[in-house]
């Protein structure tokens, strides 16, 4: 049957107008076809651009059977030869990517063919740019013994395909994992070390060929990290090394990854026969119980490395490694695979969806359990090959916004976005529910007498994690270990601390270096205990990324702070060629480690509170710099360039005045100069303030929504015009009108913290010569100390008091400080932003006298001090018995107090003092008119 009398189904277009420019380019498409290229093209960028590159070809394709298109690239491959092989391999991929996308997209084809098709021609692919290349060290005469025929089957070299290529089951934009060898007893002794040689630069050269990213595009993605020993060992090793490696020191993850190794192309003979010699090695004849618990402990590392704990919410999941994703069904299937499959054959499939079938049948699972993951199996693969179809990505990851899912569910054939979703996230909850059960491991025996039962269980752990499976590394650890343990029971929750440091330990890949750093450098213990047992959200972080520890090893660590300049410039680089929504993944990312480093430094007392706050607001500007150019990016795709000279960020509070704390949010405002136009020239136009509330709005979601990596911050925007009522992004003449001549007392005190952070640097300018022009407007400082006093009074009566430890609020707290060193800046038009500064105008003023402004100092440095600690140590109010005597040594430490009985008396009289010299210049009032603040 044709290709057109086999459709099913077809996407529906996101971008009509796309689609309708595909279809113009097949003026004599079949009614049957139209609806699959429009709505394919209206959804993917990337296959309405092959639509463009090959519209012959693929009109001819359409009109016959799909097979026979797949058999004419498969044909065309396999007579590549010469210095054609790198051009048109590309060519052919281009074409092979559009037959099974379409043949995907329009049900002409089931998931298993379409698998099984992008696997047929990476294997004819690999074989070909292999032969290429052998061929060429033959000719030169660098293979002793071999001739030119023999370069059609590797002159005894083989590719083995591993993972989802092993396994014929590509994704659609997946890389390909290989493991190539060469069989060392084709040479004599003499010759092999010449051929090892030539066999490992074919190896570079193939991976070159297929991997490049030309003009032309690029094949595929080729990752050779899955052969022995990757860190140490070349790229092409002889089967016998091979061998001898895993018979020694082969682990249990490289067990399952044979699971679905297959010899792909070269001597397939050849890399038969040696998969059939490492039978014993993947396939034990016992019952492999202790498997359960490795194939557990390797889940973990994974989530926790890439962040991927707590409940399944759908924005941003990893469809892959997330819970209820892709790799939860087949590990499901792979370890029961490994427990049972050296007694019975029949259970070594590497289809996941036939592994599960031999293992219903066999007993090992219900046949409803089978039936069901089969099911969510297929389903999950479909929705991952669509994210891939967009823009030729290696996501796995869902959209973190609306319009991401809604161009997700059309191409997915479902015009009910809230529908789709539904179903999505029942699909993962059901595979979660269903698979999560199995890994839970169970209890170890030796119990440490002297540790609770939740310690024992974590203890007991770790002799199985990677750091602890060389000898050499369990030796130094043992040392190690009664010291840790001895650290963690004096935490106050042991339990908790010693936790977050199985999280850590974990996810460590090796452990020889790492423990004999550990016994050479008793601080770096320190720290490790410090972060685990004090600061529970750097522990929490350290948990879920233990990979930050290798930036501490490498010393960069510890360097001096780089300044906020080279800071956004990393991060403007870090984003550099990614798509939208590896921009977000990678902020979060490169955010996380900065942060983590901050907060280790401060504990560690290498930088001071006041430091740690600029240090967290230069983090942040360069967070916010770096995500405003993508975000607007992103809005010009659909709706044309910003208008004007575009628009800009503008910082309020604490990050406007430099001086944000561990767990701050975010307050912003968007302002922005369109120039006059009146509609921007994108296939979608928009008039300026809808352009910038769009954008305003994704920077938002940008900052706040939790992908797979996190979430950056939470971001408030009541601060601009008008508040809650006022729209999320302000002219830049409306701007100025508002506070010339609307705005309250209060907004123009919150003005003088105000900082732009992002944006056109002349824009920038002008907001800054704003708020410099409303602060030096006349104003009376009676009626700002009158309004002030107001907004005073309208706190202490909403009740937001404050104690020796809530050193924010209440009479003498720093929200009054901050108030009145405002309104000081305010009546002086004094352009400065920090507290000190603010309160120098105060005495300028006369309001102060200079003992009064020093004591006022002095009590908000304290309070600062003990705000930025108390973030580190904990999220909740401060609890000096729950943080136990590390924190309370960290919160002298911060201080500069002895004890922390004297840092209380020092609190409770900075505070009585600051409180009585504000109700002095600020007495409390009616408060019967004016804005709630």
């Amino acid at each position: 049957m044709t290709f057109a009398a086999r459709i099913t189904r077809h996407p529906i277009a996101f971008d009509p107008e796309r689609g309708s420019e595909a279809l113009a380019l097949f003026p004599e498409l079949s009614p049957e076809l139209r609806p699959l290229i429009s709505g394919t093209a209206g959804c993917s960028p990337y296959l309405a651009r092959l639509m463009a590159q090959e519209t012959d070809w693929l009109a001819e394709a359409l009109t016959a059977a799909p097979e026979a298109a797949q058999a004419g690239i498969l044909a065309a491959t396999a007579a590549l030869d010469g210095t054609g092989v790198a051009s048109g391999l590309r060519q052919l991929k281009r074409r092979a990517a559009l037959l099974t996308a379409l043949a995907d997209l329009g049900g002409v084809w089931r998931l298993e063919e379409v698998t099984g098709a992008l696997t047929d021609f990476a294997d004819a692919a690999v074989h070909v740019a292999m032969r290429a290349h052998i061929g060429t060290e033959i000719k030169r005469g660098k293979l002793p013994g071999m001739v030119p025929e023999d370069a059609e089957t590797g002159a005894g070299m083989v590719a083995l395909a591993m993972g989802k290529m092993g396994a014929g089951e590509l994704n659609y934009s997946s890389d390909i994992d290989l493991i190539c060898l060469f069989d060392e007893s084709r040479f004599d002794p003499a010759d092999e070390m010449d051929a090892r040689a030539s066999f490992i630069r074919a190896t570079r050269r193939m991976a070159a060929t297929l991997s490049e990213n030309t003009a032309e595009g690029y094949v595929f993605r080729t990752d050779l990290r899955l052969r022995p020993d990757a860190g140490s060992t070349p790229v092409c090793i002889s089967m016998a090394a091979a061998e001898r490696y895993y018979e020694a020191e082969g682990r249990s993850w490289e067990r399952g990854a044979y699971i679905k190794a297959r010899a792909a192309a070269g001597d397939i003979a050849a890399g038969a026969r040696f998969l059939d010699i490492l039978t014993p090695f993947v396939w034990r004849k016992h019952l492999d119980f202790a498997t359960i618990q490795d194939t557990h402990d390797m889940r973990q590392r994974i989530r926790s490395h890439k962040g991927l704990h707590g409940p399944i919410t759908l924005d941003g999941h990893n469809m892959k490694l997330g819970a209820g994703g892709i790799r939860e069904i087949e590990f499901f299937a792979q370890t029961r695979q490994l427990v049972a499959g050296g007694r019975d054959p029949d259970l070594r499939s590497r289809e996941t969806v036939v592994a599960l079938e031999a293992l219903a049948r066999k007993g090992w699972i219900e046949a409803d359990t089978a039936e069901a993951l089969s099911t969510h199996y297929r389903a999950h693969r479909e929705v991952e090959h669509r994210l891939q179809m967009i823009a030729d990505a290696q996501t796995h990851s869902l959209p973190s916004s609306e319009e991401g899912f809604d161009r997700l569910a059309r191409f997915c054939g479902v015009a009910d976005t809230d529908l789709f979703r539904d179903a999505l996230k029942g699909r993962l909850k059901a595979v979660d529910h269903l698979t999560e059960p199995f890994f839970a491991p169970d209890a170890r025996a030796d119990p440490e007498p002297e540790l609770s039962e939740t310690a024992r269980d974590i203890v007991e752990r770790w002799h199985g994690y990677p750091a602890l499976r060389s000898a050499r590394g369990e030796e130094i650890f043992a040392r190690l270990r009664p010291d840790l343990l001895a650290r963690f029971a004096k935490a106050a929750r042991p339990e908790e601390a010693l936790g977050n440091f199985d999280g850590f330990l974990r996810g460590l890949p090796a452990g020889v270096q790492l423990f004999s750093l550990f016994e050479a450098n008793p601080p770096l213990v320190d720290l490790i205990v410090d972060i685990c047992a004090t600061a529970p959200g750097l522990a929490r972080y350290l948990s879920r990324h233990s990979a930050v520890l290798d930036a501490v090893l490498g010393g960069s660590f510890f360097a001096a702070w780089p300044g906020a300049e080279t800071l956004t410039q990393d991060l403007a680089a870090a984003l550099i060629g990614l798509d939208y929504e590896a921009q977000l993944d990678e902020a979060r990312r490169w955010q996380k480690e900065w942060h983590f480093r901050i907060g280790v430094h401060h504990l560690r007392g290498l930088i001071d509170a006041e430091e740690a706050g600029a240090q967290y607001s230069a983090l942040a500007d360069a967070v916010v710099a770096g995500l405003w150019p993508a975000v607007c990016a992103d809005i010009a795709r659909r709706h044309g360039s910003a208008p004007g000279r575009g628009g800009a960020v503008l910082a309020m509070g604490s990050l406007g005045a430099g001086r944000l704390s561990a767990g701050s949010d975010l307050d912003l405002i968007v302002i922005y100069d369109a120039g006059g136009v009146e509609m921007t020239d994108g296939r979608r136009p928009l008039d300026p303030r809808s352009w910038f509330a769009k954008a305003t709005k994704a920077l938002v979601t940008a900052l706040s929504a939790p992908t797979a990596s996190g979430k950056l911050y939470e971001v408030d925007m009541r601060l601009r015009p008008s508040g809650r009522q006022g729209p999320v992004a302000t002219g830049l003449e409306a701007f100025r009108q508002y506070q010339m001549t609307e705005a309250w007392t209060w907004e123009h005190m919150a003005l003088t913290r105000a900082r732009p952070v992002a944006g056109a640097p002349e824009l920038m300018a002008d907001i800054e010569a704003v708020r410099r022009d409303v602060l030096a407007a006349e104003t009376t400082p009676e009626t700002v100390l009158s309004d002030t006093a107001e907004m005073r009074t309208r706190l202490q009566a909403a009740g937001r008091g404050g104690d020796t430890w809530s050193v924010k609020g209440g009479a003498g707290g720093a929200q009054e400080i901050e108030l009145l060193a405002q309104a000081a800046a305010l009546a002086a038009g004094d352009p400065a932003r920090e507290v000190a500064g603010q309160i120098a105008a105060a005495e300028r003023l006369g309001w102060l006298s200079a003992s009064a402004a020093q004591a006022l100092r002095d009590a908000y440095r304290l309070f600062t001090q003990v705000q930025q600690a108390t973030r580190l140590l904990t999220d909740q109010a401060l609890d000096l018995e729950e943080i136990g005597v590390g924190g309370r040594a960290f919160l002298c430490q911060t201080t500069e107090t002895d004890t922390i009985e004297a840092l209380t008396r020092m609190l409770d009289a900075a505070r009585s003092e600051a409180a009585l010299i504000v109700a002095a210049i600020l007495p409390e009032t009616g408060a019967e008119t004016g804005p709630s603040t």
